[in-house]
């Protein structure tokens, strides 16, 4: 339906032990501000928390739906986090896509909530960005880098959305096409589902990791 790691004190303790508090401080300012500007990766179990928060507020005010659960963000990226995209800032997490394996033609309600491994189908459950970097292009860049990583794993030949009808049209200008009404509802809501071919087609590779 597309539209914080904890550090543990085992850890921290023989820091804080052996290095003064100025040191230490100093320390920390140092590696905070070595963070990587931008980083894309695969998601965590740790990193459930902040999608599901960042997952919740984007649609709980919108339809009062969640496409995943805490439950289901934890289940997949367990089962198949080279399906799932993040996009870190400084080290937060601002923006994702979670994904799992399908191997049907069409989805259906089943698609939901299980994974397939070993498919050539990618069902994409949810494509969220953060409050505050919303209106910054950020959900179609990301969208964009998450459909050049898929062509360089093995296995994936296509990818799979269901979308209201309002966001037919950013993912037209992805790429995708139109499969026609799904047959997936959710209390009163009706979707469109959308497919992209991830072989056959030219690309630019710039950026995209390969």
């Amino acid at each position: 339906m597309s539209q914080h790691g904890s550090v543990s004190s085992h850890s921290l303790k023989p820091f804080f032990l052996k290095m003064p508090v100025r040191a230490a401080v100093g320390h920390l300012r140092q590696r905070r501000h070595t963070l990587p500007a931008n980083e894309f990766r695969n998601l965590t179990a740790q990193d459930a928390i902040s999608v599901f928060e960042i997952e919740r507020e984007a649609f709980i005010s919108v339809s009062g739906e969640c496409p995943l659960t805490l439950e289901e963000v934890l289940q997949f990226v367990g089962q198949c986090p080279e399906l799932s995209l993040g996009w870190f800032e400084g080290g937060q997490l601002v923006a994702f896509i979670i994904g799992t394996g399908w191997d049907k033609d069409r989805l259906s309600q089943e698609a939901m909530s299980r994974h397939v491994p070993d498919t050539s189908t990618v069902h994409i459950h949810v494509l969220s960005v953060h409050r505050h970097c919303r209106q910054q292009g950020k959900g179609s860049i990301l969208l964009w880098r998450y459909l050049q990583y898929l062509r360089c794993i093995p296995g994936p030949r296509r990818a799979l959305l269901i979308c209201e009808d309002f966001l037919v049209p950013f993912y037209l200008k992805a790429g995708f096409k139109e499969k026609g009404p799904s047959a997936i509802s959710v209390s009163n809501m009706h979707f469109q589902e959308m497919e992209y071919l991830l072989c056959g087609q030219a690309y630019a590779r710039r950026n995209s990791g390969c």
